[in-house]
């Protein structure tokens, strides 16, 4: 019996999608629920698995797009699996070794398997960020598919000299498909910029009391939670109480109405191999710092691994974004539809600034906040953000809705 594998629906409103990479080749025979091939839509990459066991055949190449409910491959179910060697139940320490060597041997020199030198999502990205030429790699994965830790060894051992001697004295040119993400992604981004009133209003926020804090309890916050402490947390619970003194900023336009959030579901921007991701944290306004820490770990890790999901993705309230982290002084973020802000961090700069009527070095971060005018005030964006600024500045503030513990004290 020869049954098809049709693509699944990754979810609403996605009618298409691209075979990213086969990780099994045409003819191989494949067991029930073994992952046969990486699938990219517009929002997230997809694993397609197989149905049946059986001789599969494929149908559609890698970097092909098909439609939802197409078929891409098929499995004929009669196929016979290979026969496996049986083993003698004893054999002695030099029978191992032959063994074991003969079957190194035969590894190095098989190129039978189609994801030989295929590199997993995690690899690719490493491979990608540090320029090394991936047929230096000695991979070990299943199949020969180059793993994390074989980059991680390669880089171990010395510096790949290859990448560098390529650039430079030719006029070669290199054409690359776009990705349905890629290409989602800049038709969103011109949409924003089209369909919006989007302006940017900037502040600076003293670090030097989160710097304090986080250095005092670092240690003991990751031995009783078992995740680090970083800013992401502060800057996640201060959004969520400014959220919910400015609802404007947490709400977003649909057609001649405006809908509110009772709840922040905050998007954590994050880079990933093939492209910007936001994976959202859902009743941020409820969580404590170390939740909020435990889960942009656990999201980050997934985009980095091409492991999210569009529920992960999707629905978000407000986002947050750190260019600091890869050195940005100061930027205008792009809103993320159809939120009507977003606030991008940047990187922590010590700068003379004036403090009592002296001159002090503290360490500076330039906060931006992008906002569709149409739904928010010049006073709501610029109040929201000062906000954000006082709770920073004094982290108390945070754990007590916005206000000192002073102010709670006596009800101001």
């Amino acid at each position: 019996m020869v049954k098809e594998i049709k693509v699944p629906s990754p979810g609403e409103s996605i009618s298409e999608v691209q075979i990213a990479n086969w990780l099994v080749a045409n003819g191989d025979y494949v067991e029930k629920d073994q992952v046969i091939a990486e699938i990219d839509s517009d929002k997230a990459t997809l694993e397609l698995t197989a149905e049946d066991s059986g001789a599969i055949n494929i149908l559609v190449q890698s970097g092909e797009t098909v439609s939802v409910g197409s078929a891409v491959c098929t499995i004929d179910t009669e196929a016979k699996a290979p026969e496996k060697k049986k083993e003698p139940a004893l054999k002695t320490v030099q029978e191992t070794k032959a063994e074991s060597k003969q079957e190194t041997i035969n590894t190095t020199a098989s190129a039978n398997s189609y994801t030989q030198g295929h590199a997993s999502p995690a690899a690719k990205k490493m491979i990608e960020e540090k320029k090394i030429s991936s047929s230096n790699l000695n991979a070990t994965g299943p199949g020969g598919r180059i793993t994390k830790q074989d980059v991680i060894l390669y880089m171990a051992a010395g510096t790949d000299k290859s990448a560098a001697s390529t650039w430079g004295g030719s006029r070669n040119e290199k054409r690359e498909k776009m990705s349905m993400l890629r290409k989602k992604i800049s038709q969103r981004l011109v949409a924003v910029k089209n369909e919006t009133a989007m302006l940017t209003t900037f502040n600076e926020v003293d670090m030097y009391h989160v710097i304090q804090l986080r250095n005092k309890y670092k240690d003991t916050f990751k031995e009783k939670h078992g995740v680090s402490l970083g800013f992401m947390s502060f800057f996640t619970k201060a959004v969520c109480e400014a959220l919910h003194l400015f609802p404007a900023v947490n709400a977003y336009i649909d057609g001649e109405e405006m809908v509110f959030h009772d709840y922040a579901d905050v998007g954590i921007a994050v880079s990933a191999p093939k492209g910007l991701m936001v994976p959202v944290l859902r009743n941020a306004e409820q969580m404590t710092l170390a939740q909020i820490e435990t889960g942009i770990k656990n999201l980050a890790g997934k985009a980095r691994d091409g492991k999210l999901n569009l529920e992960e993705m999707s629905g978000g309230t407000f986002t947050i974004t750190n260019g600091g982290v890869f050195g940005s002084m100061l930027s205008t973020p792009i809103i993320n539809p159809p939120q009507s802000a977003i606030l991008g961090l940047h990187n922590i700069v010590d700068r003379p600034v004036a403090l009592n009527g002296k001159v002090e070095i503290r360490p500076i971060m330039y906060l931006a906040l992008s906002y569709d005018h149409r739904i928010i005030d010049g006073k709501e964006s610029v109040g929201f953000l000062y906000k954000v600024k006082e709770m920073i500045e004094n982290p108390a503030r945070i754990i007590f809705g916005g206000k000192t513990p002073d102010e709670v004290l006596l009800n101001l």
